[in-house]
């Protein structure tokens, strides 16, 4: 049964290949940060002439290695020199790839390397402009045959991270992760939410002195908080705005949703609507996991956890 497990899985997921190249300072290590997010076996700065005994040895290594990543670049020198020659011989042998060009601006290029105070590989004693256009020149025939080119001149990171989401993922079948997080307002914001909920006008269970300890997810805390019509009417509109916005971002290509729900100091409200939002949400199926940031930082004398 295991075994027909497994082949259904391979056929799912069939081997894929995505050689990531490009202008120095183009993004590429960017790019391949979030192919590992994706799932995908990286490995960076491999010379080309080892890639076709690479993907032979990733495609006998039953099915453990499915999706893989290779960086090379003019970091490889003089190995660098056989790359297209690499390609062909992936061609011949009928080796299904995706190459993905990372560029940009040589303005972009130069003031990025700048910034960082590296030396250009091309040029480590002159200019980066001419290394700029030494590598520029040396890889025309391979941008040439990219699959992909993506420039960053103007791309933001979560830009970029959507795009390489979109042509990288697991396409229709993938799922957004989703994430809900509860948090006090005295403890600061997330900084990673990309939707926040302010709580603050729920009623407030803290100064009722049997639920002053207790937090958001016990029932009884939970009971009074929803009692009242103001939740009521919130939860309603709150549930409405979910079902419109969850399947919106999976349309979009979205890779995470970080829910952030926030009340005065993370124990009552916040753990209250979280709860509720986490429990709608996986209810409908999608991957979701619930964390209460600062709830441990009261004086918690009980709570209820969740099973993610």
């Amino acid at each position: 049964m295991n075994s027909e497990t497994g082949e259904q899985a391979d056929a799912a997921e069939p081997f894929r290949l995505v050689i990531v190249t490009g202008m120095s300072g183009g993004g590429k290590t960017q790019a391949s940060r979030y192919l590992e997010d994706l799932g995908y076996f990286c490995v960076d700065n491999l010379p080309p002439i080892f890639i076709p005994k690479f993907v032979e040895l990733c495609k006998h290594a039953g099915g453990h290695v499915g999706k893989v990543v290779l960086v090379v670049d003019v970091r490889s020198r003089e190995f660098f020199d056989v790359f297209v020659h690499t390609l062909e011989v992936l061609d011949r042998d009928d080796v299904p790839y995706e190459m993905l060009f990372m560029d940009a601006s040589d303005e972009t290029i130069i003031r990025r390397y700048k910034e960082t105070r590296r030396r250009h590989p091309m040029a480590p004693s002159a200019r980066i402009s001419a290394g700029v256009a030494k590598e520029r020149e040396r890889l025309a025939l391979v941008r040439a045959k990219a699959t992909y080119v993506i420039d960053t001149s103007d791309l933001a990171k979560a830009t970029l991270r959507d795009k390489i989401h979109r042509l990288f993922g697991l396409g229709g079948g993938d799922q957004m992760n989703i994430n809900v997080l509860s948090f006090g307002f005295k403890f600061g914001m997330p900084l990673d939410a990309d939707l926040v909920l302010d709580v603050r006008f729920l009623p407030n269970p803290f100064y009722v002195e049997e639920m002053r300890h207790k937090s958001g997810a016990v029932p009884e805390v939970a009971a009074y908080i929803a009692k009242w019509p103001v939740t009521q009417e919130f939860l309603s509109r709150l549930d409405n705005m979910m079902d419109f916005l969850v399947p919106q971002y999976v349309k979009e290509g979205k890779s995470q949703l970080v829910i952030a729900v926030g009340c005065t100091g993370g124990l009552h409200r916040s753990v209250f609507t979280a709860k509720h939002i986490y429990d709608r949400l996986a209810g409908q199926g999608y991957p979701v996991r619930i964390e209460h940031r600062d709830l441990m930082k009261n004086d918690v004398h009980e709570h209820v956890r969740e099973e993610c």
